[in-house]
């Protein structure tokens, strides 16, 4: 099994685990789809983390040769349906968007190289950690193909996304925080502690708010600032309609933990 999930204290960590260097091959995509789709469906769940196995590399990108014996042959490869055929990238679209819009936040914990496919996994998340290890690059034009630009831009801006689009070249974690795309570095053996102080920290919350917090955030982003303040005020209206939200200001009030009932 390529992806390994596990569930404890609300905190879902989805774990990439592909020797030698976590590529991205057609089954562990669509992996990482079904577990943060189930992560999304789950009441178990109330915050995700997106990690990956091994010490240097969170993920190099895709498999290209996993891609090739998918793909080259229609006559070899009966089982890929014709909507993959004519739609090749559909699999790691999927992928993204199942991170993206995952109804819980998810945080990326970040220990090494995140390249292509790897980068893009990392961007459709909502908070990254990283180890001083880390780097962030998009390699694809030097390999012909291109990369996940549209979003890179959301952790670094226009000007900088192309830079590093058109050179290929990655950028380390410290330049990602002086960026603004990282909300911490850590040293490198730190990282999971890391990690584990903001996930539970953020489980520690009303579920529901998480939930409404993340779909206003994600409806509201590409939007304008008048129009995607509209969008949060509605959702205000919403969250105020949930028990959990008299719950968070009876407990605030009462200087006591909340006791967050789904309702």
């Amino acid at each position: 099994m390529s992806v390994h999930v596990d569930i404890k204290n609300h905190i879902a960590t989805v774990t990439l685990d592909r020797p030698p260097v976590n590529a991205l091959s057609v089954d562990a995509m669509e992996a990482i789809t079904r577990a943060f789709n189930e992560i999304s469906r789950s009441r178990e769940a109330h915050v995700a983390v997106l990690a990956a196995a091994g010490d240097k590399v969170f993920c190099a990108g895709a498999d290209f040769k996993d891609s090739e014996r998918r793909y080259s042959s229609t006559e070899s490869n009966d089982d890929v349906s014709p909507v993959d055929l004519l739609d090749k990238g559909r699999v790691v679209r999927e992928c993204f968007n199942a991170i993206h819009h995952a109804e819980v936040p998810v945080i990326a914990s970040v220990h090494g190289a995140a390249l292509g496919s790897g980068l893009g996994m990392v961007a459709a998340s909502d908070i990254i950690i990283a180890s001083e290890r880390a780097t962030f690059g998009l390699p694809e034009i030097n390999v012909g193909v291109m990369g996940g630009g549209r979003y890179l831009q959301r952790m670094v801006g226009v000007y900088k996304m192309r830079t590093m689009f058109f050179t290929g070249r990655p950028i380390s974690a410290d330049e990602m925080y002086r960026m603004g795309a990282v909300e911490r570095v850590v040293k490198h053996e730190d990282l999971a502690d890391a990690t584990a102080e903001l996930a539970e920290e953020l489980a520690s919350k009303s579920p529901t708010a998480l939930r409404l917090g993340k779909q206003s955030l994600n409806r509201a982003e590409s939007l304008s600032v008048e129009e995607g303040y509209r969008v949060e005020q509605e959702y205000t209206a919403r969250a105020t309609s949930f028990k959990d939200s008299k719950e968070a200001r009876d407990s605030f009030r009462e200087k006591r933990t909340p006791s967050w009932t789904w309702n």
